[in-house]
């Protein structure tokens, strides 16, 4: 109902016929306007009119002509009964609890504009954030997919296509429950002391060490649904772009949460050996006294690069990479995600993942059983390299599938189908994916395995370690240098043309670079695992540093008949006198060389330490 300068109540236009009826514009009169559902009107659209029929909305554009026919405020014994004069008629265009409401007419859709919101497609039906009880739209997706599917609940109904797009596979799947979890048994399997700290929230101060793809940043996003869920704060950093004045807010804030409202702050550092030790000891007094929970997560020894106070506070959980099974385990259910077929050895017709082939085309898309176990195995335990590397591969063939007729693509039994091939999968990654850190962790191992194999003799792991350093990208002069090291500590005076073989080695790497000089380095890694090993120099040097540092008093001075005497002076004292010059007899000499207080020292004979 509308009300006229008099305030008498007056029909709307479309409300019926006779003398009272406003007549419409002529563009407006052409749809009548459905009626609003009950309880979708806010506070001033739930009014009544004197016959108990509610108000219909009307278009922005001739609310506005009729607020411009209506002059000056109501009648003070009219207010109550009709529209307040500080308040503008609903945006009829605009969902319900927008922000369009309140708005200067200036600000809003032109007249011609839909007069509902679920006439606009791709809107959710026409519900607002008020309708939906103020969720977003994902959020009201995930409320209306069942427990249990195994998949983001708003990414259920997209086709192959939207599902390879945007977000990396990895970041999709991520798992936000210790039940989807895959991995890790050692330390989150079932009666473990982690996992009881988890399931009763009862959250220590962690740092998680493991290689990437481990699931780091998974296990922290998983304690970080668990937590919000019970009332506790949880912060995200990572140690790439956050600075020093970051951290103090961060602490700031939980400070006051916890000292206003007894709210417990779980502070996730991601690459916490990114920060220097000054930035890690911001944490330390904070840690200490429980005012943040602190997770760290490292691809680096934390040993080396956390700050021993800060790691004496924290549990150190030492994740390894993931077996060739539960990698098998998260690429099927990528696979399912996807709406893959699963082909097997000798099958005609692919073993569906899904209930239903993928949306992306006509025909299904296949996968075979032979490819999943091959990228399992190549990924060397990395979940992100694997499912980016399903991703790449899955994309490349449905996009040649468009191109080219599907028959053609068909191999076994996808005839009718796009297949993607253990060849394919191999292409997406590149190359055999090697976990190797030339500065980190898995360098120091790895080049402590080629010294330990070569002492041993064993030339077969001598080669493999070197290949694993080499395929990995280490520099070829630095095993160079190393190698010269190893011929004078291990092999030594029992073959003395080792040194001679490694000084060769570099010198052959600098001229001419990988990766020809990789065979040059196998070469002289081979001669030293096959060569004879004398550690007797090795010994002897070390049983002399010894001598020294345990040495108590001033150091002996050299013997007068050893020191040099160039000038007249130095004879007059003494240097020089009685020193018998060896090549000047036919017979051995007895002569003294070692300071008076080492006399008969035999620094080759085994010392008790």
């Amino acid at each position: 109902m509308l009300l006229s300068s008099r305030g008498a109540a007056k029909p709307a236009w479309g409300a019926g016929s006779g003398p009272g009826r406003t007549t419409a514009p002529e563009g407006l009169r052409a749809a009548p306007l459905p009626a609003p559902a009950a309880g979708a009107h806010g506070a001033d659209g739930g009014r009544r009119g004197r016959a108990g029929g509610a108000v219909p909305r009307v278009p922005a554009g001739a609310a506005g002509r009729r607020h411009q026919r209506a002059p000056g405020p109501l009648p003070a014994g009219r207010r109550g009964r009709g529209r307040a004069p500080s308040k503008r008629p609903r945006l009829a265009g605009a969902p319900l609890g927008s922000q369009a409401e309140g708005q200067p007419e200036e600000a809003r859709p032109p007249a011609g504009s839909p007069v509902f919101s679920l006439f606009h497609k791709g809107r959710g039906g026409g519900q607002g954030p008020a309708a939906a009880g103020g969720r977003s739209g994902a959020e009201r997706d995930e409320a209306a997919v069942p427990a249990g599917h195994g998949c983001a609940a708003a990414l259920c109904g997209e086709s192959l296509a939207q599902k390879l797009e945007g977000k990396p596979l990895a970041e999709r799947l991520r798992p936000d429950t210790l039940g989807d979890y895959v991995g890790q048994e050692r330390v989150l399997g079932e009666q473990t002391l982690l996992r009881s700290l988890l399931e009763s929230h009862e959250i220590p101060s962690l740092i998680l060490w493991g290689p990437p793809g481990c699931g780091k940043t998974t296990l922290a996003h998983i304690i970080a649904n668990s937590s919000k869920k019970n009332g506790m704060r949880f912060v995200t950093l990572s140690a790439t772009s956050a600075k020093t004045n970051d951290v103090r807010d961060v602490i700031s804030q939980a400070q006051n949460e916890k000292r206003l409202f007894k709210r417990r702050t779980i502070l996730f550092i991601d690459e916490i050996h990114r920060f220097n030790k000054s930035q890690q000891d911001t944490f330390l007094p904070h840690v200490e006294c429980g005012t943040v929970t602190l997770i760290g997560a490292t691809t680096e020894n934390p040993s080396f690069q956390v700050n021993a106070a800060l790691l004496s506070r924290c549990r150190v959980i030492v994740l390894e990479k993931l077996s060739a099974e539960a990698m098998e385990a998260v690429l099927m259910r990528a696979v399912r995600f996807l709406g893959l077929q699963v082909l097997g050895q000798g099958d005609q017709q692919g073993t569906p993942a899904t209930g239903s082939s993928s949306k992306s085309s006509e025909f299904p898309v296949y996968i075979e059983e032979k490819a999943l176990n091959t990228l399992a195995y190549l990924c060397d335990g990395d979940a992100r390299t694997g499912l980016n590397g399903l991703q790449l591969a899955v994309q490349a063939r449905v996009a040649v599938g468009r191109n080219t007729p599907l028959n053609t693509t068909a191999k076994g039994g996808a005839a009718h189908g796009i297949l993607v091939t253990e060849e394919h999968v191999k292409e997406g990654l590149q190359r055999s994916h090697i976990l190797y850190d030339r500065a980190g962790e898995e360098h120091y191992n790895c080049i402590s395995a080629l010294h330990k194999s070569m002492r041993g003799s064993d030339e077969n792991a001598s080669l493999y370690w070197l290949a694993r350093m080499l395929e990995g990208g280490e520099d070829p002069l630095y095993v160079a240098r190393r190698l010269v090291r190893f011929a004078s500590e291990d092999i030594g005076l029992a073959d003395p043309l080792a040194l001679t073989q490694a000084v060769a080695a570099y010198q052959g790497c600098h001229f001419i670079g990988m990766p020809e000089c990789e065979v040059i380095l196998a070469q002289c890694v081979v001669y030293f695992a096959r060569a004879p090993k004398s550690i007797e120099v090795y010994r002897a040097y070390g049983n002399v540093k010894e001598c020294l540092r345990m040495h108590t008093g001033p150091l002996p001075p050299v013997p007068l008949h050893l020191r040099n005497a160039p000038t007249r002076l130095m004879k007059n004292l003494g240097y020089g006198k009685g020193y018998k010059y060896n090549p000047m007899y036919k017979g051995p000499v007895e002569q003294d060389y070692l300071p008076e207080e080492l006399k008969g020292t035999d620094f080759f004979k085994e010392r008790k330490t």
